[in-house]
Formats: structure tokens, sequence, C-alpha cells
């Protein structure tokens, strides 16, 4: 996927594969869970397995429909993932003997609830990074400095579009080809795999127009951009690398109400600060769109208007972010912990300004 990456550094060389061994997750859930009621919730620990594949094999040992299951998010399979499920108690007695490789059952509970999809406040990771020079990872350090001072840029990862890369094009045809498609779980993999597409294309072009605005002087640009030098000369002012446009939709971080930016200083400070950030645009019906010189952006990317759309994060903020390197064994690990629907590879591929697809086991 062509993509632009919000950070100016020099490319960073480094060796990642996308293993169980150099690749963990750990869900951190949205609440508590209860102690109690007629749901058994599980923490399942699994290691190169889908999500699914991991709920196929627990069904067909319960005897029951996959979608009797609760789960609240799809994990990588190239990785070491712990997650929460939800079935029936009824099943606990049952689960005494399950003996499937690659997957283990860490621990239970009970809850009032089947857990949903959604139900995560977010994902920890480790990642280990290979073959790491010191001059490699002190621009790894520098890179994750600025990383957690401002952010991120919120693409979707390269997993959103299948192994072949192309499900968003599948998603067009369905959408305007009159292609069909009989699996109605697969159509709706298609077609967010569109939207996600658009909305990678419009952030790109965000983040060029933001870098134009950092790097060149408003008089410069102004015809390019097609903006006034003085309104030009305000963004510029902005301190964030991720400039702000009149009208953009913004929403209350990590979670909260959506409206729109105004231009004046106070709100371009409560982004700096982590109190909002940007929202990007999914394609469709009943979703909030942009005014004013921000919609004049969004238009471009805003064509499957009759499917239902939404807003997404455009920046979000890592937290706990770590970093060692281990000079010794040539490795540089992190830790760091993201929202949830955010992709821990995009973090990687900014710090190296490139994509890792290619590197995966």
């Amino acid at each position: 996927m062509d993509r632009l990456y919000a950070y100016s550094h020099a490319p960073i060389p480094f060796h990642f594969k996308q293993t169980s061994r150099d690749f963990v997750v750990d869900e951190i859930p949205l609440y508590d869970f209860s102690a109690e009621g007629e749901h058994l919730v599980l923490q399942v620990r699994k290691k190169n397995l889908t999500t699914w594949q991991m709920l196929d094999a627990i069904a067909k040992h319960l005897n029951i429909r996959s979608r009797e299951i609760g789960y609240a998010g799809l994990k990588d399979k190239h990785a070491l993932t712990k997650q929460y499920i939800s079935v029936h108690k009824q099943h606990e007695n049952a689960l005494d003997s399950f003996d499937v490789e690659g997957i283990k059952i860490l621990s239970k509970t009970y809850h009032n609830n089947k857990i949903k999809m959604g139900h995560l406040k977010g994902n920890r990771f480790f990642i280990r990074l290979k073959k790491v020079t010191p001059t490699a990872a002190a621009m790894i350090k520098e890179a994750l400095g600025s990383i957690e001072r401002f952010g991120m840029p919120n693409y979707f990862g390269f997993q959103r579009f299948g192994t072949e890369k192309n499900n968003y094009k599948i998603g067009e045809a369905i959408l305007f080809e009159g292609r069909k498609e009989r699996n109605v779980k697969m159509r709706r993999l298609y077609v967010n795999a569109y939207q996600s597409h658009l909305f990678n294309l419009w952030l790109s072009s965000r983040i060029e127009k933001s870098t134009l605005i950092e790097n060149f002087e408003p008089s410069e640009i102004s015809d390019l951009l097609n903006m006034p030098v003085n309104i030009l000369a305000n963004m510029k002012k902005q301190k964030h690398p991720f400039k702000l446009f009149t009208g953009d939709v913004m929403m209350h971080y990590p979670h909260g109400r959506l409206y729109h930016f105004d231009g004046t200083a106070e709100e371009t400070q409560r982004f700096t600060c982590k109190h909002v950030a940007p929202t990007g645009l999914l394609a469709g019906q009943r979703a909030q769109r942009a005014e004013g010189d921000a919609s004049v952006l969004e238009k471009a990317f805003d064509v499957a208007t009759h499917i239902d759309g939404a807003r997404r994060y455009a920046w979000i903020f890592p937290e706990a972010v770590e970093g060692e390197y281990k000079e010794n064994e040539a490795w540089y690990e992190l830790h760091f912990t993201l929202p949830k629907g955010s992709y821990a590879t995009v973090l990687i591929e900014e710090i190296a300004k490139r994509e890792i697809e290619g590197e995966r086991e």
C-alpha cells in the first residue's frame, strides 16, 4: 500500500519477522468481569492461529456453533496472543478435556453478559526487532520519542486487505460493479476493506499536506494547496506535526462525542495535549461529515454512500511506550499499548519507514 509516513527521519535498518517468538499481544478488557453470571469467561492463549481458527476448534470440541462464542476482537495469526472469550457456563466441565495444539486456556471467571465484538480497551504489545546496530538503535529511540510525544497516524494495517492485498478491489466491485458475494461475512469483509482503503488514502493525503505546511513557507504552497496565505500561516503555527483544518471532525480521546474543529489555538492545544484527536471518514451513510476546508479534502474519498459509514480516529496516542536495546544480541525490544482497532505493525512501519508485510514467516 502506498503510504506517506508522518515523521521525517531516515529509514531505519532492522530485521523483523512477525512470529510467535517476536510478536506478543495481550488483550486489555473493556471492563472488569463480575465473577458471577451465566457466562463463562476464558482467557485463552493461541499460537500461530487466527482467532477464527481458535474459535472453530473450541466450538467443535463443545459441539456448538462458533457464533455462540463471544469474543472482543481479532488477533494476529503470526503471533503469540492472549484474549478473552465467553461461552455459556453449562460447557465448563466439557472444557476440562480440551486439548488442541496451539491453544491453551489460562484462566476462567464468570460474567453476566456474553463478550461482544469491540468490548476491549486495547492491546499491550511486545515486539522484538533484530539485527539492530548501535546507530539504528539510537535512531529507533529517537523515533519512539516522537511517537510517544505526538502520537502516530491510525492507518489500517496490511492485515485488513488480505494475503493478496486486493480485498478492497473486490469490495469496490461489489459496491459499484454488481459483483455477487453470497457469503455475508465475506461480503462485509470486502466492503469494509474498501472503506479502509479510502480512509488510508485520505489519511496519507492529509499527512502529505501537513508535511508541506510544516516545511515550506505559506507563500510557496498557497497555489499548490489552493488555500490563502493567511490561513496556511495560522496552520503553520500549530505545534503538532499533523495539521488540523477548520471543520475537521474531532473526537474526545480516547472516547467521547464528535464535534467540528473551529480553528482556534485553544482547540489545537487540546490536540497537542492528547485530550482530543481528529477523525477520518469510513465512507457511508449516517456518518458525520467534515465542514469547511476539511470538507474539501474529505469529499474526494467520500464515495461509498449506500452503505453504513462511521468515523475513525485518524491519529492515536500509544501509551506506556518502552524500548530497550540489547547490544550483545543486536535486539531492540519494544513494549507499548494501543487502543482497540489499531495496528502494531503500523507503528513498526512508521519507525522503519517501509512496509514490513513481506517479512512475515
